[in-house]
């Protein structure tokens, strides 16, 4: 038997292809938070932030027995007294599941618990899941169709699946058990959560985002909301099979992506911006130096040279912040070829035109706005937090001289992402931006299933940066696009 306090474990061993393209060049944490020694996290396949796939049937996971539920905080101290924490972090799961499951038996008998073989299989899991892994979100997190996990204080949890929400039947023991579990989350990237630092932004092993607030600003208890990558990578082609673009369109976009456009995704939360960022990311030569700049590290660039870079929270005397904006003024002495951020919030907005603006071609970043024309307007008014004394025609100037292309994404009613607007910008005409739309969604109406009806529809317009797709060889593709 493993670890049990007074006994000597020294003897213990842990156990529609586009034509003429160029080719491109273990748990997590601690144990209990009292009584833990750290572990090394069970990685998981890293996956960008899902667009449902709708031929995909959703997977139920697995939900705990009521016996399971009731004996599951009485046994749990037992064991805690019975083991070495120190031991039991270096064991593998299988090896420290298999001794977990003698040490519950015995438990079971001794305090005359009415548990059968499978809930006492069941049991198990769940004690390992709360000492190396993130307790109830567990099976969450294994079920590759959830997208999102929402955690509402201890008694209520919904998921996302195909784009719906859904309550679950999963539970924490009480408020002090979320607050465990969150507090675990945040130290593993180095930040903490507490009634000083109430809000944090942090991110799972496996690059998944979290957002957690917790007491006195949550009144119903600590909130955590978790934002899952799919174990599928997403490309341009991918989404087109699923319907989220059309072949046209996401030839049009993969050359714009080829061809070193800036370019903007707009569109609102959960709408797949970053998806879709790091689907277009792939068509990024592997020759290119790329510098990513994120609040939480999310994007999952697939290119051997890629310089990640996260801001850093203020300490608990209010100093040694890093925001956005350094890291984008300090990405520019690191000689990218590109400059991707994870998005535009604030007055790094200027910095990020200017940078487009000095040879920094194909820099690509996401912005919150709900049509391509209130992305410039938000564009334009977060260069003014910037506290520069531009006139608002210097700051369309840079914006019009700087983007090339905003992508409008939506989730629509239907659960389905949807790449609702492809506009290019074209010019200045006299104050104003002009911009010419490319591709458009044409709803149509719904389908008996509840799915929207709609066309992707061309503009056939010819394409500003048609130049542009000459220099790289592309401009024949992208006319067949374009129609």
């Amino acid at each position: 038997m493993f670890g049990r306090r007074g006994v000597n474990a020294d003897g213990l061993q842990p156990r529609p292809r586009v034509p003429d393209f160029p080719p491109l060049r273990p748990a997590v944490a601690a144990a209990a938070a009292q009584h833990a020694a750290a572990s090394a996290p069970e990685q998981r396949a890293p996956e960008p932030a899902a667009i449902p796939d709708v031929a995909a049937a959703p997977r139920p996971v697995a939900m705990r027995s009521a016996n399971v539920n009731e004996a599951a905080p009485r046994i749990y101290p037992l064991v805690l007294q019975r083991i070495d924490t120190e031991v039991a972090a270096k064991l593998q799961r299988d090896e420290l599941s298999r001794q977990l499951a003698d040490m519950v038996s015995e438990i079971v008998v001794e305090q005359r618990i009415n548990l059968n073989q499978a809930e006492q299989r069941q049991l198990v899991t769940v004690l390992l899941d709360d000492m190396l892994g993130l307790g109830p979100l567990e099976p969450l997190l294994s079920d590759e169709s959830v997208t999102d996990i929402m955690v509402n204080g201890s008694k209520q949890v919904y998921v996302e699946r195909r784009g719906k929400l859904e309550l679950t039947g999963v539970s924490f023991r009480d408020n002090a058990h979320v607050m465990s579990i969150a507090t675990r989350i945040v130290t593993q990237v180095g930040r903490r959560i507490d009634e000083s630092t109430p809000l944090v932004d942090a991110r799972l092993q496996d690059g998944s985002r979290v957002n957690i607030i917790t007491p006195p600003l949550a009144l119903d208890g600590p909130t955590i909301s978790i934002r899952k990558f799919s174990k599928k990578g997403i490309t341009l082609d991918v989404m087109s099979r699923q319907k989220n673009v059309s072949p046209a369109m996401a030839t049009v976009l993969k050359i714009a992506a080829r061809s070193r456009l800036n370019i903007l995704i707009s569109g609102g939360t959960g709408s797949g911006k970053t998806t879709l960022l790091n689907a277009m990311s792939q068509m990024i030569d592997p020759g290119e130096r790329i510098v990513t700049i994120e609040d939480a590290a999310e994007l999952q660039l697939q290119q051997p040279h890629v310089v990640r870079l996260e801001t850093r929270p203020a300490n608990l005397e209010g100093k040694g912040e890093i925001a956005i904006r350094d890291l984008v003024r300090n990405a520019l002495r690191m000689r990218p070829d590109r400059i991707i951020l994870g998005e535009i919030r604030g007055a790094e907005a200027l910095d990020m035109l200017q940078a487009m603006n000095t040879g920094h071609d194909g820099s690509l970043s996401t912005i919150h706005a709900n049509r391509p024309r209130e992305a410039l307007t938000r564009l334009e008014n977060m260069v003014g937090m910037g506290g520069v004394n531009l006139t608002p025609r210097a700051v369309r100037q840079q914006i019009a001289a700087a983007v090339n292309l905003i992508i409008q994404i939506s989730r629509m009613r239907d659960g389905i992402r949807r790449v609702v607007a492809v506009t290019e910008i074209v010019g200045m005409e006299g104050d104003v931006i002009t911009t010419q739309d490319l591709f458009t969604f044409q709803y149509e109406g719904q389908m008996p299933d509840g799915s929207l009806k709609g066309t992707f529809m061309s503009s056939g317009l010819r394409p500003h940066f048609i130049t542009r797709a000459e220099y790289y060889g592309l401009d024949r593709a992208l006319l067949e696009a374009v129609g």
